[in-house]
Order: structure tokens, then C-alpha cells, then sequence
């Protein structure tokens, strides 16, 4: 049998909390009625309503999850409780067993399926032909229930429930299963994953096995929190330890939970075990390595290690995820059942449990350094995970060399201080390599001996490697297609050497300098050369490139695109001494920050880029733009640009939710083409005098900043999360201060006038106010007896306050303002 380490340091905190919360469960446990089919009744009553009973039409739904999980016991639980309703009913039980045990399987289920509802023992089915005639003549008069539990295969439904028009309106067919994948082509109507059990039921459904009760035992806590916990939810393996367990001393308690950390539960195994029978022989391959080498790791990445390991991996991970194997999560990655771990493991294993020399998939860091050590290696290996060894890398390599037919290597050496003292001599690795992650590897080079006429992956972040091969060799790689060499200390790259190549990550190589492209690369989507030295690049010979980061090149001057580049939708610039930059080849463009590109002066995009959703210019010389046709445009960032004067909407942007001037020299601004518009930021617009702002078309604005603009010192509207009291009013506070001179116009003799102005509108359905206050004219010269009547045609508002002497305002004038502000209040 298999050696687990199942409690390590991680988990055995993990038991502690669990036993910590125990007694309060058991409490609450206590204080219930019948708790232990709450968990039950709740999932019971889902998958009910989804049978919609109500309804006169026939529906089919399915119940998927993982073996062991409870799939069987929901549908009998759902079986009794509504069959009452129908005029016949079948419980079709192990359809998997029984049509794939013999050769008359599936007519004997037809024969069930018949007699039940029917009511008729005497039937005879010839052949499954014969059957689905059957069926199809004689079900039709009969609304009926009917559970077909644990299907594996569509050949199955089409014999068992072929068509919605075999069966009477009104009837339920239920189906569980552990492959998706069979309810999507039978074409159910509503697919239920099934929960694994919480703490709380799982304790309710052990104790009952356990103890006869729904309560454990006083004295066990401890105990039972590592059984609750080894179980992880799964109700097959809460029965079969319960059951062991009943009427057992503390003492064979205590044995029990020890074994379980070196031997698992074979009966779980062997149940969980008949998913992966049912799968092809590439996806078990797959299979293997996710549970093995894989685990956490996100979708992306594993299906490019998979891939280059020549697995299919995009169908093969969703049939995992189908069959109940494995989930895929857009956070957490790959993850799957602490028991289809154990399952994966054990199959792996094999006939050698004691061998670790002999099994495919080396992943315990204690078995692989002894194999390594000893040099104890054979061809039988197939991938090694090896995470935060001490090994001296030489060492590693010297215990490869018997792995003729490794094809994944994953080594992670946890240095510390340690500055390793290298033998560039002794490196080797093995010509079968396919996929190859090694982070801060210690060498120069690769080995010289290395071919690698069979790697696709090269993963070597923060290395110590300054050119692929030693003395500047080169070698064709002709199925690599993934590099990432980011933070390395490489120097150059030559493209001719990797003309099947699709992603080359350099991002952090600072001593980078020169990318060869002698040859057209057609295949090369991703370059990220971040940070790097590089002054200048043609991209002509790579025109499907998709995504091309070059942030934070400081010396970058020159890009030379394609005539055409029709693929590419993201680019970073940001910090580069680029002064002219023409994208009008590049129509399906999504993303272009340029940020702190400071001698940027002109920027030309094509005239239809209706892709472009994210625009960052900030820090840049650019004084004019057009935008030409970009209707999905949502971030606009123009700040900082202290020469920017105009900017060209031709047609409206109905997704610009985000909009950034600050700084700028904008002098008249059109709102009325961004109705969408959520954030507006003009601080420090000295210039702007106009901003045209058609009632209701600020109807979304939440957050507005006016600070230094010629009118108003302080104006910052901001409704971004807050929680507003219903009895909230719109208000404004004023400030006014008057000016010598107005900055737009020196030589005016006009009052002049600037504010400090506080606007607060919580209601989200409030409309017109902002417009009309910041729509009646910016110029500090603007009379103020106009600026009150502005005020006055506020629609909402309740509450305004003036405060502050303005001498330099005739007396009249003054007392007019006050009386129309009186008025509004």
C-alpha cells in the first residue's frame, strides 16, 4: 500500500481549529430537532423545485458529483418523498453495473423500468431494439418517476429515456451521474452538483454509524475533529470509518486514525477508482500528472505544461472536471478531493508502493532526494515535482542521468544565503525533456550536452543563465514554443533558434539589449521585454503578435510596426522616450498604456478601433487626440498631460465609464457623448472655461473633481460607496473669495471670483443638479448675479449655504445673489 503523510504542519492547525469547534457543533447539534436531515431537507428541496411538479410538460434533470458523495441517497431521499404523486414509478438502481455486467443488461433495465410502472410482471423484452419500441408504445399513458442512478454512458439514456415523447406529460426523469458530459448531450434541463457535507452533518452522519445517535460520545472530540477531517465531507468514507469504528475502544480508535496516514481507505479507493477506469488512456495520463505535479497550479499554466508534455489539454481537463474528478477554479486553480488525491497517488504506486525509483511520478521531496542522492534513478519516470531542496544542484543533475525518459522537471532549490559553487562540467539533463521549470537556476548555460531537440516549455525565472548555449552556440529548437526567462541575466536572443516559438517572456532582464528576429517568426503571439536595455525594434517579422510589453524600457526611442498587425490588442509602453508612435495598423487593439512616456508628441490611432477599451496617456506631450471610432473605449487617462488642448469625439463613446484631464490645457469639454460616464477628474484645468453637459447626461457621474480649475479652488463630488442616511438632502456649501485678476482674461475689470464648493447628492436617482452647476461658464470673470440664477434652476435642491464677504461686489448685486439663494431655500 501507499506512504502518506497525511497530517503535516498545515494541517495538524487545521485539526486543532476543528477540534476547538467541535464541542460547540455538538451544541448546536443538541439544541436542533431531527438535525441530522436538515442538510438533507435543504438539498431535497432544491432539486424539487427544479422538477417544477407543477408544470404539464416531461423534464429531465441530473445529479452530478464525485463517487461516494451522496448522489444515490438525494435521489432516493427525492424518490420517496414525491412518488406518491405519480400513476407509476422505477427505481433503477447501479445502471452502470448492470448494462456494462452482462450482455442482456440494458434489455433487463428496459424490463424493470416497464414492469414497475406498468404494474406488469409478465413482460418480456427480446433485445434493446425491442425494448425502446416498447417504451416508446407503452409509456406515453402513464405520468411516471423515474430514477436512473449512476450512468456512465449516453447509450444507457438512449435505451433507458431515449426522448421526452416516450414519456406522458408530467413526468420526472431523475438521472445521477459522475460525468457531465452525459446529461449535456442527453440534454437535460437543469444539472445539480452535489455538496460534499459540512462539518456539522458530517458529525450528525458519523455519530449515527458511530454511536447509534446523532450525539458522539463524551471524550472523543479530538478524536473525531481528525476523523471529520480525513473524511473531508465525503459521506461514503464517514459511513465505512463510523461503521469500523462502532463499539471500538479509544486505543483502536487512535490506531485506526495513525493508519490512515500511511494506508487509505480501500473502499473509498475502490469507488472513487471507477472514474478513472472510465477514462481514455491520454486522459488518465493527464489525470495523473494534475493530481501528482499539478495540484494548484491555474488553468493556463497546467495547460501549458500539459501541452507540452503532448497531452491534449483543454478537452482533457474538462473531461477531469466533467467526471468529477478535478475542479478548475479562475483563483484557486486545479483542486480536487483530498480522496481522489489518495486515489491518484495509490494507482501511481502501483505494484511498487515501497519503490519510489519505479513509479512514473515522483512528487515527496524525501523520495526524490534519496533517488538523487543514490543515483537510484530509471527510465520508468516520467516527471519529478521537487520543491525547496537543499541539493546542491550538481548533485541533481548527477542523479538524473540514469531518468533517460523524464519529461517534466520541476526543481525549486531553496538557497537561503547559500551562494552555490557550480561545476559548469557537470551539468547534464535528459534529451527527453519536454517541460523544463527551474527557477533561479545557478549555471550559465544550459549543459552542452543537452539537445533538446524535445523541449516545448522553458521556465528559468531569476537564473543565472546569460545565453542559451555556452560560447554564443546555437542550437535550432525547433518545438519550443514557450520561454520564460524573466529577471535572468540574458543578455541577447536570437529568434532563429526557436522558430515554432510562441511566447517569450525577458520581462525584469536588465542587462537585456538586443532581440535577433532574422527571420519571419509567425507563430510568436506574447514578447515582453520590460525593463530591458532594448532601444529599438522591428516587429515586421512577427506579425500575428498579440500582446507586446515593453514598460519600463527607458532607452526604447523607435517601434517599427507591421503593414498589418490585425492581432494585436495589447500594448505597454509606459516610461519609453518613444516620441512618435502610429498604431493605424493595428484595428483590433484593446489595451495601450503609455504612461510617463514623456517625449510622446503625437499618438495616431486608426480611424476605426472599435476594440479599444482601455487608453492610459498620462505624462506624455500629446496636445491633441482623436478617437476616432472607439464605441467600447471604458478608461480614458489623459492626466498629467500638460500640453494636452483638445479632445476629438466624433461619434459618442456610450462605455467611457472613466475619464482623466487633470493637469491638461482643455479649454471646452463634451459630456453629452459619454452618457455612461461614472468618473470625471479635471483638477488643475486652469484653462478650461466650457463644459457642454446636456441635462441628464450626468444622470451616472459618482465621482467629480474640480479642484483648481478657474472658477472653483475646491469642487470634489463623491457618491463611490456610501451608505446614505433615506433622510439625506441634496446640499451645496459655498465659499466665495474674490480674485485680482482672472488668469483667462489679465486685462478685465470685471469682478472676478473663485470658490470653495461642497456638493453632497446621495440620491442615486437625482439628475440635472451637476449639470446645471458646472454647465453655466468657468470663467472667474462670470457675473455672479448669472452664477445665483444658475443655483436657482437647481432641480433637487434643498439645502444651500453661502458663506464669506465678497467687498469688491456692488451692494445691490451682493444682496441680489443672497435674495435668489434665500429663495431657493
Amino acid at each position: 500500500m501507499e506512504l502518506k503523510n497525511t497530517f503535516n504542519g498545515h494541517e495538524a492547525k487545521f485539526i486543532q481549529q476543528i477540534v476547538q469547534d467541535v464541542s460547540l457543533k455538538l451544541h448546536l447539534i443538541n439544541l436542533s430537532i431531527d438535525r441530522k436531515l436538515v442538510g438533507m431537507e435543504t438539498r431535497v428541496r432544491d432539486v424539487i423545485s427544479s422538477l417544477e411538479l407543477d408544470l404539464d410538460d416531461v423534464r429531465m434533470i441530473g445529479i452530478k458529483g464525485i463517487g461516494g458523495g451522496g448522489k444515490t441517497t438525494l435521489a432516493r431521499a427525492i424518490f420517496d418523498h414525491i412518488s406518491i404523486w405519480f400513476e407509476g414509478k422505477s427505481f433503477v438502481e447501479d445502471v452502470r453495473e448492470v448494462s456494462k455486467g452482462s450482455l442482456y443488461g440494458l434489455k433487463d433495465l428496459q424490463k424493470q423500468i416497464l414492469s414497475s410502472v406498468l404494474n406488469d410482471q409478465t413482460i418480456v423484452v427480446a433485445g434493446v431494439s425491442d425494448g425502446k419500441s416498447m417504451m416508446k408504445r407503452m409509456m406515453p399513458n402513464r405520468k411516471v418517476l423515474v430514477v436512473l442512478d449512476d450512468v456512465d454512458d449516453i447509450d444507457q439514456l438512449e435505451a433507458l429515456a431515449g426522448e421526452p415523447t416516450w414519456f406522458k406529460p408530467g413526468s420526472r426523469i431523475i438521472i445521477t451521474t459522475r460525468d457531465e458530459q452525459v446529461l449535456v448531450a442527453q440534454r437535460v434541463n437543469v444539472i445539480h452538483d452535489v455538496t460534499l457535507l459540512s462539518d456539522e452533518e458530517a458529525i450528525c452522519l458519523f455519530s449515527r454509524y458511530a454511536f447509534g445517535r446523532e450525539i458522539p460520545d463524551q471524550g472523543y472530540e479530538e478524536l473525531l475533529g481528525k476523523v471529520i477531517h480525513y473524511a473531508a465531507g465525503l459521506p461514503l468514507t464517514i459511513k465505512v470509518l463510523g461503521s469500523h469504528l462502532c463499539g471500538r475502544t479509544e486505543h483502536e480508535w487512535v490506531d485506526t486514525i495513525e493508519r490512515l496516514k500511511t494506508i487509505p481507505l480501500e473502499k473509498t479507493l475502490k469507488r472513487l477508482e471507477l472514474s478513472y477506469n472510465g477514462l481514455e488512456n491520454d486522459e488518465k495520463e493527464i489525470f495523473l500528472d494534475v493530481v501528482c505535479i499539478l495540484k494548484g497550479e491555474m488553468k493556463d499554466d497546467s495547460i501549458r505544461i500539459l501541452e507540452s508534455c503532448g497531452f491534449k489539454a483543454h478537452i482533457g481537463l474538462r473531461v477531469l472536471e466533467q467526471k468529477s474528478l478535478i475542479t478548475i477554479s479562475d483563483y484557486d486553480g486545479l483542486r480536487f478531493h483530498d480522496h481522489i488525491e489518495e486515489m491518484g497517488w495509490n494507482i501511481v504506486r502501483g505494484l511498487h508502493p515501497l519503490e519510489p525509483s519505479k513509479h512514473s511520478r515522483l512528487w515527496i521531496k524525501e523520495e526524490i532526494e534519496d533517488i538523487l542522492v543514490n543515483e537510484l534513478g530509471t527510465e520508468v519516470t516520467r516527471s519529478i515535482k521537487l520543491k525547496y531542496t537543499s541539493l546542491h544542484p550538481t548533485t541533481i543533475m548527477r542523479g538524473l542521468r540514469k531518468m533517460r525518459e523524464l519529461r517534466f522537471l520541476s526543481v525549486h532549490v531553496h538557497e537561503g544565503d547559500i551562494v552555490w559553487a557550480v561545476d559548469e562540467v557537470c551539468q547534464y539533463l535528459p534529451d527527453a525533456l519536454q517541460s523544463l521549470h527551474w527557477p533561479e537556476y545557478p549555471f550559465r548555460s544550459l549543459p552542452q550536452t543537452f539537445q533538446a531537440n524535445k523541449l516545448v516549455n522553458l521556465e528559468m525565472v531569476e537564473s543565472n543563465i546569460s545565453e542559451l548555449w555556452e560560447g554564443g552556440e546555437k542550437k535550432v529548437l525547433n518545438k519550443i514554443r514557450f520561454i520564460d526567462l524573466s529577471y535572468s541575466k540574458l543578455e541577447t536572443f536570437d529568434l532563429s533558434m526557436t522558430p515554432n516559438l510562441e511566447k517569450l517572456n525577458l520581462e525584469g532582464c536588465c542587462d537585456f539589449f538586443k532581440l535577433h528576429i532574422p527571420v519571419e517568426c509567425p507563430k510568436l503571439k506574447f514578447l515582453d521585454l520590460t525593463s530591458s536595455k532594448v532601444s529599438n525594434l522591428n516587429l515586421r517579422m512577427i506579425p500575428h503578435l498579440v500582446k507586446l510589453y515593453l514598460d519600463g524600457c527607458n532607452e526604447f526611442v523607435e517601434l517599427h510596426l507591421p503593414i498589418e498587425c490585425p492581432n494585436l490588442k495589447s500594448i505597454g509602453l509606459c516610461g519609453s522616450k518613444v516620441s512618435n508612435l502610429n498604431l493605424r495598423m493595428t484595428p483590433h487593439l484593446e489595451v495601450l498604456y503609455i504612461n510617463g512616456c514623456k517625449e510622446l508628441v503625437e499618438l495616431h490611432l486608426p480611424v476605426e478601433c472599435s476594440s479599444l477599451k482601455f487608453l492610459y496617456l498620462r505624462g506624455s506631450k500629446v496636445s491633441k487626440l482623436n478617437l476616432g471610432m472607439t464605441p467600447h473605449l471604458e478608461d480614458l487617462s489623459l492626466k498629467g498631460c500638460y500640453d494636452f488642448v483638445e479632445l476629438h469625439m466624433p461619434v459618442e463613446c456610450p462605455e467611457l465609464q472613466f475619464l482623466y484631464l487633470g493637469g491638461s490645457k482643455v479649454s471646452n469639454l463634451n459630456l453629452e457623448m459619454t452618457p455612461r460616464l461614472k468618473e470625471l477628474d479635471l483638477e488643475g484645468c486652469y484653462y478650461l472655461q466650457e463644459i457642454h453637459a446636456p441635462m441628464g447626461c450626468l444622470k451616472n457621474l459618482v465621482y467629480f473633481n474640480f479642484n483648481g480649475c478657474s472658477r472653483f479652488k475646491h469642487f470634489v463630488v463623491n457618491k463611490w460607496n456610501k451608505v446614505h442616511d433615506p433622510y439625506d438632502v441634496v446640499r451645496l456649501n459655498l465659499i466665495a473669495e474674490s480674485l485680482d485678476r482672472c488668469p483667462l482674461h489679465p486685462e478685465s475689470n470685471v469682478p472676478k471670483f473663485q470658490f470653495n464648493c461642497i456638493y453632497w447628492e446621495p440620491l442615486p436617482s437625482s439628475i440635472g443638479n451637476i449639470e446645471k452647476l458646472i454647465s453655466f461658464g468657468l470663467c472667474a470673470c462670470t457675473n455672479l448675479e448669472s452664477f445665483s440664477t444658475s443655483i436657482c434652476g437647481l432641480q433637487h435642491l434643498s439645502e444651500l449655504t453661502l458663506i464669506g464677504s465678497i467687498p469688491e461686489v456692488p451692494n445691490d448685486l451682493y444682496q441680489l445673489s443672497i435674495f435668489r439663494i434665500a429663495f431657493v431655500c
